[in-house]
């Protein structure tokens, strides 16, 4: 008995292995660039992708539990290519072989060899695109977030006591020792933190950020979404430093790669209308199809866009890209990161937007067919 008999023929993950194993294929060049023929045989690289993609589809909150559920679950085994009695990978071994595919950037290619296969290309569209940021809480405590000045005094990296602006508390230990463990109280009343004073301990490219008035402040990053317009698939990602203006900054870069010979739409919220950007969106021939904010201001957005029916069109489709974003936060686990690092918290990004199209790909093919 095989895995393959065991898992139902009308199980979703069959079509979805279909469109993997097509991507897979594609890019095996890529892959032969990144492992030796010399050494150890180590993970194939295909199967450890489609490791990684079970862990998003099934919200499996770390490499560690998804190598335990490996072990026992036949329809894991089958999706990732594996026989009923083959070994399981160790976790430090499948981490390790993740990075090398992090060194490649393999998940924007993967995405890529996705959405150039033909069936999908047809899917897609070519003239009107939305665009949009969020928040992804980074793996790092805000007790963390300390003095530039102070962290190079530190003695311990895991010391969350008080930093030198913040009187000890009643009964501190003595000096040179951490009062209250590794994770001791902390009484940030009458303390100014900033991103240009204070930095994470655990993660430096987190930033301490919030998008709108009344939120709390959190450490994050900021994640951007291309989406084209026509079936809300995810065309392009991004990942940046969460800044005030990264949104604008990161859509310019995704619209740039897209190198459009024809002029295209692009749909936005209201934090995208500002003057600056609207003029190097025309100056890419991108039409900004951008909610207009006139709150206490003048739009950048005037009648010569909004009179057409396009723009309203535009304006009610672009709300799809918060399904994405709520996709890859509940199921993908992106609510808050596993990793540290804007290359590593990028790359499993890209690689959950991926899995997000994959959900809905199977059927929006068997409907266009």
């Amino acid at each position: 008995m095989s895995c393959e008999a065991r898992v139902p023929a009308d199980h979703p993950l069959r079509a979805i292995r279909a469109i993997v194993d097509e991507a897979l294929e594609a890019l095996s060049p890529e892959f032969d660039k990144l492992y030796s023929r010399h050494g150890r045989p180590s993970i194939p690289p295909e199967k450890l992708l489609r490791a990684l993609l079970l862990q998003a589809f099934f919200t499996i909150r770390s490499e560690r539990q998804l190598m335990e559920q490996m072990d026992y679950n036949l329809m894991f085994r089958w999706f990732a290519g594996l026989s009923m009695d083959a070994p399981i990978w160790d976790v430090t071994v499948f981490t390790k072989n993740r990075e090398r595919l992090q060194e490649g950037d393999i998940a924007a290619k993967f995405l890529a060899a996705l959405l150039s296969q033909p069936r999908v290309t047809a899917l897609l569209s070519e003239d009107h695109f939305s665009v949009d940021g969020t928040l992804i809480e980074a793996w790092a405590s805000i007790k963390g977030f300390k003095p530039k000045a102070d962290r190079a005094d530190s003695p311990d990296k895991g010391d969350d006591g008080g930093s030198g602006s913040v009187p000890p508390a009643s009964g501190a230990a003595p000096e040179g020792k951490p009062a209250g463990g590794r994770n001791a109280e902390r009484d940030f009343h009458g303390e100014k933190r900033s991103n240009r004073t204070h930095a994470s301990t655990s993660d430096p490219d987190a930033r301490l950020y919030k998008k709108g008035r009344g939120a709390a402040a959190r450490l994050c990053y900021m994640g951007h979404f291309l989406m084209e317009n026509r079936h809300g698939l995810i065309v392009d990602t991004e990942l940046t430093l969460a800044t005030g203006t990264a949104e604008r900054e990161a859509a310019l870069s995704m619209l740039r790669r897209r190198n459009a010979r024809h002029r295209i739409t692009v749909a936005a919220d209201k934090a995208y209308d500002v003057a600056g950007f609207v003029a190097d969106l025309r100056s890419i021939k991108v039409t900004p199809h951008v909610a207009q904010n006139t709150t206490n201001r003048r739009s950048a957005i005037d009648g010569r866009t909004t009179r057409h029916a396009g723009y309203a069109l535009s304006q009610r489709i672009r709300k799809r890209i918060e399904e994405g974003f709520g996709w890859i936060k509940t199921c993908g686990g992106l609510s808050k990161t596993r990793h540290r690092g804007t290359e590593r918290v990028g790359w499993s990004f890209t690689l959950t937007a991926a899995a997000c199209n994959l959900i809905r790909l199977p059927k929006l093919i068997e409907i266009k067919g």
